[in-house]
């Protein structure tokens, strides 16, 4: 038996802030943006919509996919560092909300490599036997903790949620390894000691360049696959140039990477989800595609997962 995903679904605010909309909050431009991160706009919740709201709707659209229903799910993940409230979870909110009576539910906190820590707990539950559906939601609010007059993580950060139904799949397919780990010396890179976040920009960037790229090996490596074999490349959308390091490391044209970070920003969790399924939607993924999802974060932790795509 081998774990993969049969379903996904997405929820993005209609609410778009562009970089030239915050000109005119903090000290910064356009330009200035692009060029260090990429990012021309990201999307920003209303203030009545919580992380609970948009994982609940991305859930929805999930299980339409798998064609399956709520009463089916035996467990519910959901990744976020961002949560209404610091209990009860929001796995235990939306689940109530989605009517998935017997499901356990508990959240996770891994921040941007939080979708990758869930699978790969969905997919010990799913291989094991014990469970046959497990939905995982990756989702934040990172509007509510960015500090808008700082102009070094106001222009970063947006909100969304991307979820996955996780069942058994064919032969050959789903998820074929995984690579997770964490160094905790350097948790004061990326925290939240107070209201806000904060970031040491200059060390975040030193870590994911070198960790983005070794992990994205190990998983192709430990599935006994060389990188000519990667057909598509889903990285944590934080920084292009990030993301470009992770491309180059495994010699993939750049047509082959996949880059929402433009119009979504930075959205922690939801950054894989979101991205898998746009590329989804626009054709980029096929059926039998060797396809990496690599993703980092606060921790500092890393994950990332080689999957063969299709039910």
């Amino acid at each position: 038996m081998r774990a993969g995903i049969i379903g996904m679904g997405k929820y993005v605010p209609e609410n778009i802030v562009t970089n030239f909309d915050l000109e005119k909050k903090v000290d910064t431009n356009d330009e200035w943006i692009r060029t260090r991160t990429g990012i021309k706009e990201r999307r920003i919740a209303a203030e009545e919509v919580d992380t609970s709201h948009m994982s609940y709707r991305s859930a929805v659209e999930a299980l339409k996919d798998a064609d399956i229903s709520a009463e089916d799910l035996d467990l519910i993940l959901v990744a976020t560092v961002t949560p209404d409230k610091p209990f009860p979870s929001v796995s235990s909110m939306i689940q109530h909300q989605l009517g998935a009576h017997k499901a356990a539910a508990m959240d996770i906190s891994a921040a941007c490599a939080g979708f990758i820590y869930g699978m790969v707990t969905a997919k010990q539950f799913i291989e094991s036997g014990d469970y046959k559906y497990v939905l995982v939601v990756g989702t934040e609010k990172l509007s509510k903790i960015v500090d808008w007059d700082d102009r070094n993580t106001a222009v970063l950060f947006g909100d969304g949620s991307g979820a996955a139904v996780l069942g058994e799949v064919s032969e050959n397919r789903g998820i074929l390894s995984f690579d997770i780990g964490s160094d905790g010396s350097g948790g004061d890179h990326i925290q939240q000691p107070g209201e806000f976040l904060q970031m040491n920009g200059r060390e975040v960037f030193k870590f994911a360049v070198r960790q983005m790229g070794e992990s994205s090996m190990k998983v192709v490596e430990k599935a006994g696959l060389n990188k000519e074999d990667v057909d598509f490349l889903i990285p944590h959308q934080a920084n292009i140039r990030i993301m470009e390091s992770a491309r180059q490391r495994l010699d993939l044209p750049i047509e082959k990477m996949s880059r929402t970070v433009d119009f979504y920003g930075n959205t922690s969790s939801a950054s894989i989800p979101l991205s898998l399924m746009y590329d989804l939607e626009h054709g980029k993924i096929k059926e039998d595609d060797l396809v990496v999802l690599v993703g980092f974060g606060a921790g500092l932790v890393w994950g990332s997962i080689a999957l063969r795509w299709g039910r």
